[in-house]
């Protein structure tokens, strides 16, 4: 993908809202019309369709098929990925070789998701028999315990975690789709004070679930330019793993598939982190982002509480993060979460983020991350850059 004959030429996205008591359906209508609208592009221009899948919707055998229908589209390509947070920007690299192998030319990438209005499918594999019986119901448990291992194996400042925190807040009330729940000011003292939910996890470390929607659209430089849009951005680099060290029967639970999916999307790319000029990481909690900017190479491995106190991450600083609030104080929606902060990376280079715009940003750094296991670090890696 170190080309530039694929472009992001349109994006949208939801209000993020608690308990919203709306369907999958109907939000991802709502980001197709702000996409048709902002765009200009007619609805018969899209003959592609990337759906990602959810909590809420998941049980559906026909999900990508229907949303189709609901939406009006008769796609020649369908395609639906089901790498949890990943699943967004692998459905742009998925839609660019699809465009590039000639059966699709304009592809919709959507991801919709009301896990905090109807109950949630059952995850399965082997939690049952290995993870429930000790209690530890999900992410939130399994999270925990990396927390506790990376604070045990390289030391964490708590003081890290807080500032991160309180620059996504910051970043949260600037954004008129963030949850209006989590819209209220916190400090560092706030962060420290916030029970735990998972020791040495914090109320204020985790992301609160929601519904919403977003997605982008996808289609060839050459027919952007015969389609007479004016805006894009352009996916230069990419990096994928799923199951990093699965094959080993004990592996380090600080050892992600990162190390290995953001030196390669950064060689595509031509680029190394100290060129990244923002940073949009999968956050559904802070450790994530402290363990992405060390296996990404933004800094040694455990110099991340380091790192994160010494550099400004606010929308003006040298390394902005997550100018959206992220998952984390603009919430989480559901499995439409990886999608978050990836429609804010194109906003910023589009220039269209109001008062938290990035000054003459030129390149993005987007990630993703999909469950994670038991006994070993989270299931799927990925990482995409975007440049102007």
């Amino acid at each position: 993908m170190a080309k530039r004959d694929i472009a992001v030429v349109g994006y949208g996205e939801t209000k993020v809202e608690l308990r919203g008591g709306r369907s999958s359906y109907d939000l991802a209508g709502d980001v197709f019309e702000q996409i048709l609208k902002t765009t200009g592009v007619p609805k018969s221009e899209i003959d592609g369709i990337c759906v990602s899948e959810t909590m809420s919707e998941t049980s559906n055998p026909f999900w990508p098929v229907y949303m189709a229908e609901m939406l009006g589209l008769a796609p020649a390509w369908t395609q639906v990925n089901g790498l949890g947070g990943a699943s967004t920007i692998a459905g742009i690299a998925r839609a660019a070789s699809a465009i590039r192998d000639g059966l699709c030319n304009t592809v919709l990438v959507i991801a919709s998701d009301a896990q905090s209005s109807y109950p949630a499918t059952e995850q399965g594999a082997y939690r049952w028999e290995f993870q429930y019986p000790t209690g530890l119901r999900g992410p939130v448990g399994v999270f925990g315990l990396l927390s506790q291992r990376y604070r045990l194996q390289y030391g964490l400042k708590d003081e890290a975690l807080a500032k991160l925190a309180v620059t996504q807040r910051n970043h949260a009330l600037m954004n008129p789709n963030a949850c209006a729940k989590l819209k209220t000011p916190i400090t560092e003292k706030d962060y420290l004070g916030s029970k735990y939910v998972s020791e040495p996890l914090r109320m204020l470390d985790s992301v609160m679930v929601c519904d919403g929607a977003n997605g982008v659209l996808v289609t060839s430089t050459e027919n952007a330019k015969r389609l007479g849009l004016k805006k894009a951005v352009f996916p230069t680099g990419y990096g994928e793993i799923a199951n990093f060290n699965g094959d080993k029967a004990k592996s380090d639970i600080t050892e992600t598939g990162f190390s290995v999916a953001g030196p390669k999307a950064l060689k595509q790319a031509g680029l190394s982190p100290k060129d990244i000029q923002l940073f949009a990481p999968y956050d559904d909690f802070l450790i994530a982002i402290l363990i992405q900017l060390e296996q990404i190479g933004f800094c040694g491995r455990g110099e991340g509480s380091d790192f994160i106190l010494k550099t400004d991450m606010t929308y003006k600083g040298t390394l902005p993060l997550n100018t959206s609030g992220g998952q984390i104080s603009a919430g989480q929606p559901g499995l439409a979460g990886g999608g978050l902060n990836l429609v804010e990376a194109v906003r910023q280079l589009f220039g269209e983020a109001g008062e938290r715009q990035v000054n003459d940003v030129k390149n993005a750094m987007v990630t993703g991350i999909g469950v994670i296991p038991y006994g070993r670090n989270w299931g799927v890696s990925n990482v995409m850059i975007l440049e102007k």
